[in-house]
């Protein structure tokens, strides 16, 4: 059976559309949809509101997480936090260790289930954006509203097949609901390059950039014109195509793409009082339901939340992982506020006959001290309070909207572009605004400069392996000395990228390739 196909698959010509909508109210108004709803081809047919509501399923499995198919969960910020420098594994010594353990420690294989887990909720995803595509054209809304919609779409797709060819490489390309007759055709069941899935996503996210509306011509939380044109920019920077991402993001700071800004108080974009503020670009939605399961992504805060153990005397507020590293911490500059905004430091057990006044977070939780918890170092950017922010009771499902893309990474594109195209004024300026609100002064626009800055603005924010594999690619000789000081030994040629998984190898009967080094 094909693994990718087996959920989409099927009758030819059949006149109902299965598509399950997932159970979400509460957070925003366009993620109100029918508990369990499913969309026949005449309710798309005739209600314009359908294709809509199409549209919002597409957007929901973006919740997809916990310990089972992951777009936005725990999985994939093993795969981008934990395996890089920025994060160890944390938690206690054994819990997951064979699987991120195997991430962190670069020692993992074709078997691991978080690459499993990956692999099976982007494509999920992928099912949904193509089950849309298929259907949106047949609605009787206003050509104007089908296009907008083809775009929110054709954003969504193109962000999972930019995770998934940063993740794996050349992978198989989906671009349609397939016939039934096709469900195990070895066009879809073998992997395209790298290249033909670049083309195919450039192709997606500039439909994006031509059809979306501006900020504040569309709902809070859905795709824009400038999340279109500051994703493809970042795409561009992945191809080296230095002038096309100066050209896109220049379109976002000139302010042609609606308003931004920085956020004044970096600490607090993470929490509920900065979720979609100024300089909010495109982030996961969340929010609270009746049902109280369904509006966030399983597990995302809570598995990053400081552990005790068991040790400390108190309730553990997650399971420890994804802690960062010492080599994290001492990448910031003397009084760069974002380090404090970035890691919860843990602080240290109190000699003999004194007495710790522990670690106070910024809801007046209070953590005792480093003897009281399992690591020393946890993730702020993933913190939900439970006494300052909204939530319903179940730490599994905390309403934390995830931050996808920000202003202030949009000013590090344009810089760095600018850099490279030796337009140093504007690589400056970028750069300097983005240190001014760190509390810095500022430091010559070089490429080196600008991927430091890149590190320590956007650290545990599930992009640093890639910037890594990205930066080596650029200047070779980086990223072999960065995790050997961590003692953890990167192949070039092999780590680059993620085995393909054994059961979806398995299940295309060998169709689908393993990279090299697996």
């Amino acid at each position: 059976m094909n693994p990718i196909l087996s959920a989409l698959s099927r009758r030819a010509g059949t006149a109902a559309l299965a598509l399950s909508l997932a159970v979400v109210s509460g957070c925003k108004d366009f993620l109100d949809v029918p508990p369990q709803g499913q969309l026949s081809e005449d309710a798309i047919r005739t209600d314009p509101a359908a294709a809509q509501r199409l549209v919002d399923g597409v957007y929901n499995a973006l919740y997809l997480g916990g310990f089972g198919p992951d777009i936005s969960g725990l999985q994939f910020v093993i795969l981008t936090d934990i395996a890089s420098d920025d994060a160890d594994k944390g938690s206690s010594p054994n819990d997951y260790l064979a699987d991120a353990g195997g991430v962190d420690n670069l020692t993992l294989n074709a078997t691991n289930a978080n690459i499993n887990n990956a692999w099976t909720g982007h494509y999920q995803g992928i099912s949904r954006t193509n089950q849309a595509l298929d259907k949106i054209p047949l609605s009787p809304a206003p050509d104007a509203v089908k296009n907008r919609l083809l775009g929110e779409v054709r954003f969504l797709r193109g962000y999972l097949y930019f995770n998934l060819v940063r993740l794996f490489g050349g992978v198989p390309r989906l671009d349609r609901v397939p016939a039934a007759s096709e469900v195990n055709s070895p066009e879809f069941q073998q992997r395209a390059t790298a290249a033909d899935i670049y083309t195919f996503l450039i192709a997606d996210l500039q439909f994006a950039v031509d059809n979306l509306p501006l900020k504040g011509a569309t709902e809070t939380g859905r795709a824009t014109k400038a999340a279109a044109q500051a994703l493809l920019a970042k795409v561009y920077l992945y191809q080296k195509d230095y002038q096309r991402a100066f050209e896109l993001s220049n379109e976002i700071v000139t302010g042609r793409s609606g308003a931004y800004e920085l956020y004044p108080t970096y600490a607090d974009i993470w929490r509920t009082v900065g979720a979609n503020n100024a300089e909010s670009i495109f982030e996961v939605q969340t929010g609270i339901n009746a049902a109280c399961n369904n509006s966030a992504v399983q597990l995302y805060s809570v598995s990053q939340g400081p552990r005790s153990g068991g040790k400390g005397g108190w309730a553990d507020l997650g399971f420890g992982f994804n802690t960062p590293t010492q080599q994290l911490a001492d990448a910031y500059e003397p009084g760069d506020l974002r380090r404090a905004g970035t890691i919860i430091f843990i602080q240290p057990t109190a000699p003999a006959g004194q007495r710790s006044t522990g670690t106070v977070l910024w809801d007046d939780f209070r953590i005792p001290s480093q003897d009281s918890v399992e690591n020393s170092r946890y993730s702020y950017k993933a913190y939900h309070s439970r006494t300052r922010e909204a939530n319903c009771g179940n730490n599994d499902y905390l309403p934390k909207n995830i931050r996808v893309l920000r202003y202030a990474e949009v000013l590090l594109i344009r810089a760095e572009a600018a850099a490279q195209l030796g337009n140093a004024a504007a690589a400056l300026a970028d750069l300097t605004a983005v240190r001014t609100r760190a509390g810095l002064g500022p430091k010559p626009a070089t490429v080196e400069n600008i991927w430091a800055e890149r590190r320590v603005e956007l650290a545990l924010e599930h992009d640093r392996f890639f910037d890594l594999v990205r930066q080596e690619s650029v200047t070779p000789g980086r990223i072999v000395p960065l995790f050997a000081a961590q003692g953890k030994t990167f192949v070039k040629g092999k780590h680059e990228l993620f085995p393909i998984p054994q059961p979806q190898i398995d299940l295309s009967g060998g169709r689908l390739t393993q990279n090299p080094g697996y």
